[in-house]
C-alpha cells in the first residue's frame, strides 16, 4: 500500500481532489495546477494519477485561465533561457505537425541569413506526423543533444541552432508529452497549447510564428478547431509579452513531394537552392516573411517575402544551413551529394488503377504508411529508419492515367512495404473531374497585434 500524500509538501492540496474537481467540470485554481505540475515533475505524483487528470482535462476542457496557469507552471518547471547577449531579435516558428511538414529546416537558415537569431528547440515524431529532430538526425553525425552552452555558441556563429529539449528546458512538458501520446489525449487544444508555448517561451524569444495545420493530416481536422487552437496560442503568447501570430495552413494533403526523414532533408536542400515543389516553397516564404516582420527586418509581409527569397537566391540561406550542420557535427557534404544521406534498399511504384484527376490524398493514411515503413514510431522506444518513406508523383488536382505511378515507396522491409502500400492505396482518390482548389494558407490570427 502506498504512503499517504504529504500535504505539507503539496501546500495542503490533495491530487485526488484536483482530479475529481476537473472530472466534475470545475475550474481549477492556479495553486491546484501548480501542485499537479510540480508534483509530477518531482516524481511525487504517479503516472496513473496524472493520466486520470489528463483524460479529465481532455473531456472537460480547460478555461483560458487554467490554460495560462498550466503553460506558466510548465514554463517555470525548468530554466528559461536569457539570450540578451544577442543584439538581434530572437524569433522562432512552430508547427502543430503534419505529413511532409519540413519547413523548419528551411526557415531556420533563411531567417538567420537575413539577420535574426533563430533558437529552435524541436520535437520528435508524434503519432502519424514527422519530427524535426528525426529529420536532422538522418544527416550523418548531426547532433541534436547539445548543451545549452554549445547551443549558444552555434547561435553566435551562424544565427540558428536546432536542438532537442534539454533536461533544463520545461521538464514538465517532456514528461507530459510522452504520457499524452500513451493516454489518447494528444489532440486536446488546451494541452497542445500548454506544451508548445511552455517550450517556445522558455527559449528566450521575442516573437513566435505558429503554423497551425488543418485537414486530414493534422490533429485539428476542421478549420473551426484549428482556429480555436490558433487563437488560444496567440492569446497565450501575447499574454506572456511575446509578439505572436498564427497562420492556419492546409494539411489535407502532404506538404511537398517527399515523406520520410532523409528524403525530406533532400527536399529542403532543393528548396534552399531555389528549386523544390511549389507548395513547400510558397509556405516557407510566407512563414519566413512573418518571422522577418515580427523580428523587425521588414515593415510589410511582401517585403519580408522578398527578403526571404533574396536569402535563397543569393545562396546565403544554403551556406547558413551548411554551417549549422558543420557546427552540430553533421556531414556538410550531403548538401552537394545527397547520396551520402541514408538510402533504402528497395523502391516500388504504386500505380493508379484508373485515369482521371487526383481528388484527394488522405494525409493521415500517408503519415501512418510512413510510420509503418519505419519513418516514425509506433511506440516511444521504437527506432526510426532514416532512409524509408515515399516520394509522391501526383498531388491533388493532377491528371493521372491508368498504370501511371502515383508515388514510389522507399523501404527496407518487404512485409512493412505490403502494409504501407495498402494504406497508400486507400489514401489516393481518383475522380473523373478535377477537384475545387483548396488554399494553402487559410487565414492569419493575431496579425493586427503583431503589426
Amino acid at each position: 500500500m502506498s504512503a499517504p500524500e504529504d500535504l505539507t509538501a503539496t501546500g495542503g492540496v490533495r491530487t485526488i481532489d484536483v482530479i475529481r474537481r476537473k472530472r466534475d467540470g470545475h475550474e481549477l485554481s492556479t495553486a491546484e495546477i501548480v501542485h499537479l505540475v510540480q508534483g509530477y515533475t518531482r516524481g511525487q505524483i504517479p503516472d496513473y494519477q496524472i493520466s486520470a487528470w489528463l483524460m479529465a482535462a481532455f473531456v472537460r476542457g480547460l478555461t483560458r485561465a487554467e490554460t495560462a496557469a498550466l503553460t506558466d507552471s510548465m514554463l517555470h518547471s525548468g530554466k528559461i533561457l536569457d539570450l540578451s547577449e544577442f543584439a538581434a531579435r530572437k524569433v522562432d516558428k512552430h508547427s502543430t505537425g503534419g505529413v511532409g511538414d519540413k519547413t523548419s529546416l528551411i526557415l531556420a537558415p533563411v531567417v538567420a541569413a537575413g539577420g535574426l537569431i533563430v533558437p529552435m528547440i524541436s520535437g520528435r515524431a508524434l503519432g502519424h506526423t514527422g519530427g524535426t529532430l528525426d529529420k536532422l538526425e538522418s544527416i550523418p553525425g548531426f547532433r541534436v543533444d547539445l548543451s545549452l552552452k554549445r547551443f549558444r555558441e552555434v547561435l553566435d556563429a551562424c544565427g540558428c541552432s536546432m536542438i532537442g529539449q534539454t533536461e533544463e528546458i520545461a521538464p514538465a512538458d517532456r514528461k507530459l508529452y510522452s504520457l499524452r501520446d500513451a493516454t489518447g489525449t494528444v489532440e486536446s487544444p488546451y494541452l497542445i497549447c500548454a506544451s508548445i508555448m511552455s517550450k517556445k517561451l522558455a527559449e528566450g524569444i521575442d516573437a513566435l510564428v505558429l503554423d497551425v495545420k488543418t485537414g486530414s493530416g493534422s490533429f485539428m481536422k476542421t478549420e473551426k478547431d484549428a482556429k480555436f487552437l490558433a487563437e488560444l496560442m496567440v492569446e497565450t503568447g501575447q499574454r506572456m509579452g511575446k509578439k505572436t501570430v498564427a497562420l492556419i495552413t492546409d494539411m489535407d494533403q502532404p506538404l511537398g513531394l517527399r515523406i520520410g526523414n532523409a528524403l525530406e532533408v533532400q527536399e529542403c536542400v532543393e528548396v534552399l537552392r531555389g528549386q523544390g515543389p511549389q507548395d513547400l516553397r510558397d509556405l516557407s516564404l510566407e512563414l519566413a516573411a512573418w518571422m522577418f516582420h515580427l523580428g523587425g527586418c521588414s515593415t510589410t509581409i511582401p517585403q519580408g517575402r522578398d527578403l526571404a527569397d533574396q536569402m535563397i537566391r543569393s545562396g546565403r540561406a544554403l551556406a547558413t544551413f551548411c554551417e549549422m550542420i558543420t557546427l552540430q557535427r553533421g556531414d556538410p557534404t550531403v548538401i552537394e551529394d545527397p547520396s551520402r544521406l541514408p538510402r533504402a534498399k528497395y523502391q516500388s511504384d504504386l500505380l493508379s488503377a484508373k485515369s482521371g484527376y487526383v481528388s484527394a490524398i488522405r494525409s493521415e493514411e500517408v503519415g501512418t504508411a510512413a510510420v509503418v515503413l519505419g519513418a516514425g514510431r509506433e511506440k516511444k522506444e521504437d527506432c526510426v529508419d532514416p532512409a524509408v518513406g515515399m516520394v509522391l508523383h501526383k498531388k491533388v488536382g493532377d491528371r493521372v492515367s491508368a498504370g501511371e505511378p502515383l508515388c514510389t515507396l522507399h523501404y527496407n522491409s518487404t512485409s512493412r512495404a505490403g502494409h504501407a502500400r495498402k494504406l497508400l492505396e486507400q489514401s489516393y482518390q481518383v475522380m473523373d473531374e478535377p477537384p475545387a482548389p483548396r488554399p494553402l494558407i487559410h487565414s492569419v490570427t493575431g496579425k493586427r497585434d503583431a503589426r
